[in-house]
């Protein structure tokens, strides 16, 4: 901790940067702990607005005090730079801040954040929390040992919380760390006591998804003593800087004014990127068009767990007024729940996890019907070789069996047995009738 801080516990301003080069961080501007709603607002650096970029649509490069859109947020896309409930959990374990406010968890979270923002206890240098040097590849099984303690609440030795001190408060829901492997910044994710290997069929699902046409983050398992974890490589890093990115929840909701509700699906997603996607080359068409098929792609392997923070958008640099690129896909998994319904939204009849609702507003996706029935077959193609894919990936056959419940359940496998094309195909064009016949 610097020493600006060494007795400091709370704060009720503290100061954000942007880390796109490291070496060179920008201020950004000024975070203000709310008295009413316990929100975070955001006030631009003079600096900022001159030579900056709007952060999310919700936060324009004007001279003004920032508010949040609901009690406990912070500000547009600083609230993509807290901790979730996983790096909470860390920092009240460790830290044990004497107060736990929004402003705490922000500070507390350290320099190894999503995306390219930075909080300081200063405004005139970068003065984060430090976390030391990121743990390597040789020490994930001692740091399975140490995300084990925490979850359990069990005392650590100091080489184990200077360990998860500088690895473990990123964010999400369950166990995971932070390690480098050859110099290059990946999440290692545990086993947290699933039924199923689930680590190892996140990575077999996120190479099948990669056999459907979607580009996914890079995955590895790492072999652990009677266990595997997954490390996931960071698509929010490059060689040399930080990438400024936002979760779909935060870009969706900063898309509409603050009384309206966000159109938190697919479709709405699709449509971001029509309007604020990159649009050099047709990359946002593009995009809309992966988005249909992530979608369907999730529906047929029951990945219902595919919430506003399990997809993700990049700030294309250069960019002012904040062009988005789509993030690789993360966290692609089948729940196991047959729940029939997914997070976020599919189509016409909401979140239901069928074909015909998947295809019910393909147009928003920059798909007329024919084209994107054979999206739909093309991922039926691939979803029907799971088991052979899981297998080739090492997944165990009992936790295939019980993945085929699901996947090859009477509700999916009627969905891709039953998905036909030919109601989908364009009618052919009437012809016009010469005036003089």
């Amino acid at each position: 901790m610097s020493k600006a801080v060494a007795s400091a516990t709370r704060f009720d301003t503290l100061w954000l940067w942007y880390l796109g080069r490291p070496a060179s961080p920008q201020l950004v501007g000024e975070l203000q702990l709310l008295n009413v709603g316990g929100g975070v607002s955001l006030t631009y650096a003079g600096t900022w607005l001159e030579t900056g970029f709007r952060l999310s649509e919700d936060l324009p490069l004007a001279d003004m005090e920032h508010l949040p859109r609901a009690n406990g947020r912070a500000a547009g896309a600083v609230d993509d730079a807290r901790p979730d409930r996983w790096g909470e959990r860390v920092i009240q374990f460790l830290d044990k801040p004497a107060r736990l406010s929004l402003m705490e968890y922000l500070y507390y979270a350290g320099d190894d954040r999503f995306g390219a923002l930075g909080v300081s206890s200063s405004k005139d240098e970068y003065l984060p929390r430090r976390n030391g040097p990121l743990p390597q590849l040789a020490n994930a099984q001692a740091l399975s040992e140490v995300m084990r303690k925490i979850s359990a609440r069990e005392p650590l030795t100091d080489i184990e919380r200077r360990m998860a001190t500088a690895g473990g408060s990123f964010g999400g829901a369950k166990p995971k760390a932070l390690i480098t492997i050859d110099g290059v910044e990946w999440v290692l994710k545990f086993f947290s006591g699933e039924p199923v290997d689930v680590p190892l069929i996140e990575h077999a699902s996120m190479t099948l998804a990669a056999n459907a046409g979607i580009r996914v983050a890079e995955t590895m398992p790492v072999a652990l003593a009677g266990e595997t974890a997954l490390a996931v490589r960071r698509f929010d890093r490059t060689p040399n800087g930080r990438i400024h990115c936002l979760s779909a929840g935060t870009a969706l909701r900063a898309a509409v004014a603050a009384e309206q509700p966000a159109d938190l699906g697919y479709p709405g997603l699709a449509q971001l990127l029509r309007r604020a996607g990159d649009t050099s080359e047709g990359a946002n068409r593009q995009e809309m068009r992966e988005v249909f098929r992530r979608m369907v792609f999730n529906i047929l392997i029951d990945n219902t767990d595919d919430h506003e923070k399990n997809h993700s958008l990049m700030w294309v640099p250069g960019s002012r007024e904040g062009r988005l690129r789509l993030a690789p896909a993360y966290d692609v998994l089948p729940t196991n729940s047959g729940q029939g319904h997914q997070e976020f939204v599919v189509g016409a009849e909401g979140r239901d996890s069928t074909l015909a609702n998947a295809m019910s507003q393909c147009t928003l996706f920059g798909l007329e019907g024919k084209a994107a029935a054979q999206e739909v077959l093309s991922i039926i193609a691939v979803v029907d070789r799971w088991r052979d894919h899981f297998t080739a990936c090492g997944v165990a056959q009992t936790d295939i069996e019980s993945l085929a419940g699901r996947i090859d359940g009477a509700e999916l496998l009627r969905e891709r047995r039953g998905f036909s094309p030919v109601g989908y195909a364009a009618p052919a064009p009437k012809r016009r009738r010469h005036p003089f016949s």
